[in-house]
């Protein structure tokens, strides 16, 4: 059934008055019509109607939300005693389901929307109720028990429920503005698979009574109870799933856009720095995979590369932009690794990206800094990012040295091999350039911080659980 009215629709307007009328006017014209219809036979079995009416109450508390529409067992209640029953009993379903809901939302429902709510479902349970009786005769047990009596439920259903749906297109075209083909479009059409099923179950109650008696409809309802609880129950462990990525996402853009507005602030005090990075977490990226590394590994090459000199966000201006540093200048320039692998580290799972950053100036003779490691001491990661960012630096045109072609380059990296840098990772290098044509550098094939970042893919990435990362 489609949801209850909206609760924060406010009354005032000439239309609305007239929409008030009309509640008025249905509501009377329903207990009208249950009063000219009634027959003291159409309430019992007396089973059977309290069924129906446990059925009404305790479906309509177990309903399915979708799209700010209420799927409800109630209204199979309701279809139920229309064509069980008769219009009197339906009318009673659909003050029972109203009061409950009124009852339940009190403190959200302001009264001048009690006459509305309560006057539709009463007007469905009397017409729906008149027109089981003009075309089912129960009587003819024949026809009870045959494939027309489904079919004619069926019928029933849907013609209430497209005027429910009337009535509430009515109420916010009038209190809203809401135009109704839209309403159409996005109120009634999704949820008709879903309505039909549900005017399915309803025809085979009907059809199961008529022809194998009390029992079977209080068995069927039972599993129809228990099947609605289940279902809620999915569709909130669905949207606390839902709610969890959410925040997990909005934690991670959080985090990793901490990380890059640093990086891009860094590049607003130093032009060199977001191009630079850039360009060493695409050569890196490329050196892994020359080097036969794992995508994973790559991966890292390529993040550490974007994130390796972050850590120079903590440096003044006057040792960024200096082009004579002093002892002390060059000590804090020594800690700009250290810095950077404890904001990155910060990140969970970041932490070989972190390690990496921390050793990316150290040295395979054991020169370097912050630890003097010597060989494969280093990780793999942090020698990767040492050629490449040696490189990059050499051949960028604006790099605050000497720029050199990428033959001189190559030939200072091959002369460092075995003391500043892996061999091995060097000659990998050099083919990989050579290969290529020693292009001349990202600063002629506009390296993009932003693209190298991938910054979406990169957040879901992050989000993603631990054990579910390719």
């Amino acid at each position: 059934m489609l949801s209850k009215r909206s609760l924060s629709l406010r009354p005032g307007s000439l239309a609305t008055a007239a929409l008030t009328a009309l509640d008025c006017l249905l509501l009377v014209g329903a207990l009208a019509i249950a009063a000219l219809f009634w027959r003291s036979s159409d309430w019992r079995p007396l089973p059977l109607l309290a069924l129906i009416l446990v059925l009404a109450v305790v479906g309509d508390r177990l309903t399915i939300e979708i799209r700010n529409q209420r799927l409800t067992a109630g209204f199979v209640a309701q279809v139920l005693s229309m064509v069980l029953l008769g219009p009197a009993p339906a009318v009673l379903v659909g003050l029972l389901m109203t009061g409950d809901y009124i009852i339940r939302y009190r403190p959200r429902l302001p009264r001048s929307r009690w006459l509305p709510n309560i006057a539709t479902p009463v007007a469905l349970g009397a017409v729906g109720g008149v027109l089981a009786r003009l075309v089912i005769d129960h009587d003819n047990q024949a026809m009870a028990r045959s494939i027309w009596f489904g079919l004619l439920v069926l019928g029933v259903f849907f013609l209430t429920n497209t005027l429910n749906f009337l009535s509430v297109a009515l109420d916010k075209r009038v209190r809203s503005g809401k135009r109704f083909m839209p309403m159409v479009r996005d109120m009634f059409v999704p949820l008709l698979p879903s309505q039909l099923a549900t005017a399915l179950l309803a025809a085979i109650l009907a059809v199961a009574y008529e022809n194998l008696g009390y029992p079977v409809l209080l068995g069927l309802v039972l599993v129809l109870i228990i099947f609605q609880y289940l279902a809620i129950a999915l569709l909130r462990s669905e949207d606390r799933a839902d709610q969890l990525e959410a925040r997990s996402m909005h934690l991670a853009s959080l985090q990793i856009g901490v990380l890059t507005t640093l990086v891009e602030t860094l590049a607003l005090r130093d032009r060199v720095t977001a191009r630079h990075s850039a360009a060493v977490a695409r050569y890196a990226q490329a050196l892994a995979r020359e080097a036969g590394c794992s995508q994973a590994e790559q991966e890292v090459a390529h993040t550490a590369g974007l994130l390796h000199d972050i850590g120079k966000f903590a440096l003044p201006d006057r040792v960024l932009n200096a082009e004579v540093l002093s002892d002390e200048d060059w000590a804090l320039i020594r800690r700009h690794p250290q810095d950077g692998a404890t904001l990155v580290g910060r990140l969970d799972g970041y932490g070989p990206i972190a390690d990496a950053i921390l050793y990316h100036h150290e040295r395979v003779d054991g020169s370097g800094y912050p630890a003097g490691l010597i060989g494969n001491e280093i990780p793999l990661v942090s020698r990767i990012l040492a050629i490449c960012s040696a490189y990059d630096t050499m051949t960028s045109r604006d790099s605050y040295r000497p720029t050199k072609t990428p033959q001189d380059a190559i030939a200072e990296l091959r002369r460092m091999a075995g003391r500043q840098f892996d061999a091995d990772l060097v000659a990998h290098f050099v083919t990989m350039r050579e290969r290529e044509g020693l292009v001349t550098g990202p600063g002629e094939e506009a390296a993009s911080f932003e693209d190298e970042l991938a910054f979406e893919r990169r957040v879901r990435a992050f989000a993603q659980p631990a054990g579910e990362n390719g």
